[in-house]
């Protein structure tokens, strides 16, 4: 009879390991971080550094770049930013997915260095 209350306890104990390690897990989760063609410095920055913060606390990131009317014109000019955005944050992301275009929107997916 012992053993069948040992066993239960067993089976409780591992139930809640994986509960809590369901919990404290992150990379599911995904935060956006938009940006436009003509941002300027300073709010580029901040942006930046709220990715940094979001990548330090193991979220994944996605960043997008959102084209009006005649900017869909010079998509280049998207890829660049995206460029200096993955240059000024350095070691602190991997890319996960690669910039894309869909419909007036350039994504890119940003994951957390391990």
């Amino acid at each position: 009879m012992a053993r069948i209350a040992d066993y239960g306890k067993l089976r409780y104990e591992l139930q809640k390991k994986e509960k809590e390690g369901r919990r404290s897990t992150k990379s599911g989760i995904t935060k956006e971080i938009k940006l436009s063609q003509k941002i300027a410095q300073h709010d580029f920055d901040v942006r930046v550094e709220k990715t940094k913060e979001l990548l330090a606390k193991g979220f994944k990131v996605k960043i997008n770049i959102m084209f009006r009317g005649r900017e869909m014109a010079h998509k280049d000019l998207g890829h660049k930013l995206l460029a200096r955005f993955l240059e000024v944050l350095g070691d602190a992301a991997k890319i996960e997915a690669p910039p894309k275009m869909e419909g007036r929107n350039l994504n890119m997916l940003l994951g957390p260095k391990k």
